[in-house]
């Protein structure tokens, strides 16, 4: 049986190893956010949606979400394809980015879904509150889901696959 702090150690140096350099991340991170912000402006285009300034709020949210989720989904794609096969880390890659820019962009969609929804909700932090708060992001990430994925097609597609080859050609 091993002992606690040989496991601990163990995770603490997978942890260490999976973190992806500053410049990787930043970088990663500017292009993803431009590559995501992108799809969705394209999308919103072409759909001869709303008005200009809607269409830019969308699209800077798709960005801003691209941006936060670009580091968190190199550093689980690491974490789970280190010392492993080119065919586990391109899916790794592409399960991890894929989760993880829909989860930031549903988030922040989330966020400001809900403070539209403040005004009618009870004061902050009741019990009335934290239910209207769930129920609230639960169903702003839902419609998001089902109506904001789709502004994803074809070019944040395109980006992901690309993206997910990089990162499996860089784990060999």
């Amino acid at each position: 049986m091993t002992p606690l702090p040989v496991i601990r150690s163990r995770v603490v140096g997978r942890i260490r190893k999976a973190l992806p350099s500053l410049g990787v991340a930043v970088c990663g991170a500017l292009l993803w956010a431009a590559a995501m912000g992108a799809s969705a402006l394209v999308n919103l285009l072409l759909d001869d949606w709303e008005t200009p300034a809607r269409i830019r709020f969308v699209s800077l949210l798709y960005a801003a979400g691209g941006a936060l989720a670009f580091p968190v989904g190199l550093f689980l794609a690491r974490f789970v394809s280190l010392g492993r096969h080119w065919e586990v880390a391109l899916a790794a890659a592409f399960v991890c980015l894929l989760a993880a820019t829909i989860g930031f962009t549903g988030g922040l969609f989330a966020l400001h879904y809900r403070s539209y929804y403040v005004q009618w909700h009870a004061p902050a932090l009741t019990i009335a509150w934290s239910i209207q708060f769930v129920h609230t992001v639960a169903t702003a990430f839902y419609q998001f889901v089902v109506l904001g994925i789709r502004l994803y097609f074809p070019l944040g597609f395109i980006a992901l696959a690309l993206a997910s080859i990089w990162f499996a050609r860089r784990q060999r």
